[in-house]
Parts: C-alpha cells; structure tokens; sequence
C-alpha cells in the first residue's frame, strides 16, 4: 500500500518544518514547495515554485491526501504601505495559485487545509475572540480577510477546507520566542507597553498536532489554532522571566518599542496590539492540548 502525500505548500518555514518531520513520522510521503528548493537526505522532497503560478508541482497534488498552504511574507517587517501589499500579495496569490492548479486534476486532494491568523481580529483589547467574531480593523485584520477571502471564492466543487487562524506560535527554532529569551536573559524581559494587552499563544507541538487532526478529522471551516488560556504580556514576561531565573526586568515603555522597531527593521504593532482569542471549535471538537498552560510550554522550550 503506497504512502499517503501530502504537498506543504510554503512548508520551508518555522511552522512547516516541524509538521513535515511530524508527518514523515506518521509515515506520510511529504513534499515541500519552496521558492528554493534543496536537496534532502531526510526522504522529504522539496518542489520549486513561485508562489503565484501553477507550475510542475502541480502533478504532485494529483491523488494526494493533503495540500496545506503556509505560504506567505513575514509580518515582521515594517508596515511600510509598499511592504502591506506585497505581505497581502504573497498569500493571497499563493491560495490563488493551488486554487488554479485543481481543474488539472482527475482526484484532487481529499482535504486543503489553508493557514491564516489570528491578526483577523484587529486590535481587540481584552474582547474574547471566537470563531464567530467579526474581523477586526488595522493592517494585520485587512490582510487576512483579504487571505481567507481568496479561499472562500474557491469555486465548488472543492476540497474539504479547514482555515486556521494561528496566534503567537512558541518554539526553539523559529518564532519570536528565541529573541525574546535572548533580551530575557540580558535583563531587559520587562512588559512592553501597558503590559495589558493579551498574547494568544501556543506551543509548536500543539499547533502542529491541530494540521494533523484538520488533515485526518473530519474538520471543517473556520478554526482558532490557539491555546486554550491567552494571557497579558506582562504575565507572559514574568513567566518567561522566572523560567530564565531573571526577577525583575525594566518596562519597555510603548516609544522605545517603537524606536526599537525602528532599528531592528521590524513592526512595533506586532508587539503592542492584543488579542485575546479562544479554541473554541477545536475543543468542541475534542482536541486536547498537550500544552494548555503557558508556564509547562515556557519550561519545556527554554530548558
């Protein structure tokens, strides 16, 4: 009996990387479309593609069990309006791209499972957000309803669909939980801004296992990839400060994580908005977090 495939589009990244060992290990046939595409000796292929235009990848989707897309720019840059649009651009192109490739196709994939965020919500302060809240308004919110709103034009019929709008992903290998353990552990971990907005995060074990439930479950539509218990970003700092044995650090106030920013080419929105979001769905559904409380996931990602 052959293996089963499924085609990570976008997959060369922090998130994808850790789904396509997670599903080599399942025994999955795994294949990686990437602008630069490298030879492996791991047994997982990688596929050129651009991101824009169906290409000889498309023959790989051909009977395959999943297409999940993770393609896109990364936020962490100015939001510069030129840099807005090519941050929309590279998703929503990306989705119209494996949109595109499907007519071609006798048996397509049985389910595509289409990564968003949860920036949908905009800077929502300490407002709950489920699947049923309403898009939010800013930059972050605007582009991913423009991300989602590619798939949802899909003509049918179609695969099933599973949309994840995925919050602050921790790991040790990518993410922004290596930088903030680096200033953490130079003293400089205090809470940034008011330290009151909320940090929808999750451990990279749980969101990977959250795309391996949406490709083997009968999920459907619209998901939160969060933990189940978002917490302040003062409380967040505290705890990734005791994790590092560091009591006290000063408060980053709001200006100099803009200046900051400034310096180090990145986004102080990112740091600075809140979103409180809940898994709603995905517990509904069963899902059962191996990491549901942020101090467990700090201390087995900062050892």
């Amino acid at each position: 009996m052959s293996q089963k495939r499924v085609i990570l589009a976008g997959g060369s990244g922090f998130i994808g990387q850790s789904l396509a060992r997670t599903l080599q290990q399942q025994d999955y046939e795994v294949v990686i479309l990437t602008r630069m595409p490298r030879e492996r000796r791991d047994g997982i292929r990688e596929l050129a593609w651009d991101g824009v235009h169906p290409g000889p990848w498309v023959d790989t989707l051909e009977g395959a069990e999943a297409v999940v897309n993770l393609a896109g720019q990364n936020i962490n840059c100015p939001h510069t309006p030129a840099n807005l649009q090519k941050l929309t651009a590279s998703r929503v192109n990306s989705v119209q791209a494996i949109a595109a490739a499907l007519p071609r196709l006798a048996q397509p994939p049985r389910v595509w499972v289409q990564a968003s965020a949860v920036g949908f919500y905009g800077d929502a302060g300490d407002q709950l957000c489920t699947e049923t809240t309403p898009a939010g308004t800013g930059h972050l919110a605007d582009i991913c309803r423009d991300w989602e709103g590619a798939l949802h034009a899909v003509p049918l019929p179609r695969p099933r669909t599973v949309l994840l709008r995925i919050g602050f992903v921790l790991g040790r290998e990518g993410g922004a939980l290596p930088v903030l353990s680096k200033i953490t552990k130079l003293f400089l971990g205090g809470a940034v801004g008011s330290g009151r907005q909320y940090i929808s995060w999750i451990h990279i074990t749980d969101v990977t296992r959250m795309f391996v439930a949406a490709i083997e479950q009968e999920l459907s539509g619209i998901y939160n990839a969060v933990g189940p218990e978002p917490v302040t970003n003062a409380e967040f700092m505290r705890q990734l400060r005791r994790v590092w044995h560091r009591p006290w650090s000063p408060p980053a106030p709001a200006f100099a994580v803009r200046i900051g920013s400034r310096l180090m080419n990145s986004e102080a929105t990112l740091a600075l908005m809140s979103c409180r979001s809940l898994p709603r769905r995905l517990e509904d559904a069963g899902f059962i977090f191996n990491y549901p409380r942020l101090e467990a996931a700090l201390r087995d990602l900062c050892p």
